[in-house]
């Protein structure tokens, strides 16, 4: 369902004005001027960044390229945070703390988008060759985010405080945020009063959807190992099967959702693959499962980790197997938007990009069902923090695609492609207006 256009108060939409005299609209105006500007530059590094993606914690290549282009703007530049991210620190006086983070990786997938600059790159993941693909979207975030940097360094006289750029790795398998952390982000560099990031999505260009609380959902990543044991095929009686056990898991799992969950609350349990066995006649002695759980709720997410552990060992016992391993692989929460912050956002926004192309979703309403660790910066101990949704498809596109009866391709899709040019500037135009409202002079 698509979100409801939630009505903002007199009150609320001159908030913004309140703590600075510029008009947003007039604000609006300076950075698409830098946009212009920008562009050709920005296009470059788009398609560079888009034919040469790196996956988690490989994105050496990447990283590098926006650490040189930081330097060159006088950020105090530090690579190699957190294994390979990079944080940028620009100090213009006495005023707040504010950090605008984008992420580095992509996925390890066949792009098939058929485009000139398509990735036809490949990275080893886990052993195994594979190929790689931006088809989240973060190599459009990259973009955004050094024409933001360039926009503000040029803007300085209009705001005060410090600016931190956070190139963050591995946000596809949900730990780089974490690294970072752990790597003395809050200690090594000024500690963030507010943080800002902007995701890319299938809406139509120029579209902003702000969230009130809730925003993405938890994650969680769990691995079951099932033991059995191994023999000839036409002897099932001397086995403990393993893939019988996990077939049987597949199934019995999803009556967590559908029997011990609420039914008015969100959770899903995703069983994304399935690895057993070499050939036809040999039956194995183990199965491996990998799954991914989504929740909102901290209670839902406990039962959604509990009863997955409870399945997978009650399967096992049925069979008269040894216990599996339930190992989980990484996790993290609900990216939470501060309401206050996002409605003030969302009012500032309406502002300078028109009411029809800015959404506030009210905290009431439910939030993404995909995930972001993003929400690790704010359980650090920054509660200012805002996550913003902007659209990336052509509106023709869109007509084409709902009259053809064909589904649009989102992220993670092989066939996801954005339109670079006003999604990059719609970007852009949030972050670098977001840092002006908060410390602008």
């Amino acid at each position: 369902m698509r979100p409801l256009r939630f009505a903002l108060t007199s009150a609320l939409l001159l908030a913004p004005l309140a703590a600075h005299a510029a008009d947003p609209a007039a604000l609006r105006k300076q950075v698409d001027a830098s946009f212009d500007a920008q562009w050709s530059d920005l296009q470059a590094l788009y398609q560079d960044i888009h034919k040469n993606p790196e996956v988690a914690f490989q994105e050496n290549r990447t990283a590098a390229l926006l650490a040189k282009r930081l330097k060159a703007l006088g950020f105090e530049v530090t690579e190699h945070v957190g294994k390979t991210g990079v944080v940028g620190v620009f100090r213009n006086g006495p005023g707040p703390v504010v950090m605008l983070r984008t992420e580095l990786d992509a996925l390890p997938m066949e792009e098939k988008t058929g485009l000139p600059y398509a990735s036809h790159a490949q990275q080893t993941v886990d052993g195994k060759l594979t190929f790689v693909d931006h088809a989240c979207g973060h190599d459009s975030h990259m973009a955004w985010w050094i024409g933001t940097a360039k926009a503000l360094v040029a803007m300085k006289a209009q705001w005060h405080g410090t600016l931190v750029m956070v190139g963050q790795p591995a946000e596809e398998v949900v730990s780089g945020a974490k690294a970072m952390l752990d790597d003395g982000l809050y200690t090594r560099f000024p500690k963030p009063d507010f943080a800002f990031a902007a995701h890319i999505g299938s809406a139509p260009t120029g579209e902003v959807t702000v969230k009130q609380g809730a925003t993405t959902s938890a994650s969680d990543s769990i691995v079951i190992t099932f033991h059995g044991q191994g023999a000839h095929g036409s002897m099932p009686d001397k086995s403990i099967d393993p893939i019988v056990m996990g077939a049987r898991f597949v199934e019995d799992v999803q009556t967590v959702i559908s029997r011990q969950k609420d039914p008015q609350k969100f959770g899903v349990v995703t069983v994304g693959s399935f690895h057993a066995g070499t050939v036809g006649n040999i039956i194995p002695d183990t199965a491996q499962l990998a799954l991914s759980l989504r929740s909102y709720e901290p209670g839902v997410r406990k039962l959604l980790v509990d009863g997955v552990g409870d399945t997978a060992r009650a399967v096992a016992q049925m069979s008269h197997a040894p216990a599996p391993d339930v190992v989980r692989i990484h996790g993290t929460a609900p990216v939470i938007n501060d309401p206050a912050l996002a409605a003030r956002a969302a009012g500032m926004l309406e502002q300078a990009l028109g009411k029809d192309h800015v959404t506030l979703v009210p905290a009431t309403e439910p939030g993404w069902t995909a995930s972001e660790d993003f929400s690790e910066y704010t359980a650090a101990g920054v509660a200012q923090t805002t996550f913003f949704s902007v659209g990336g498809y052509d509106p023709a596109v869109l007509a084409r695609y709902k009259a053809e009866g064909k589904p649009v391709p989102v992220n993670h899709s092989p066939f996801f492609a954005p339109d670079p040019q006003p999604s990059i500037r719609t970007g852009m135009e949030v972050l670098t207006l977001a840092v002006l409202m908060v410390a602008g002079s």
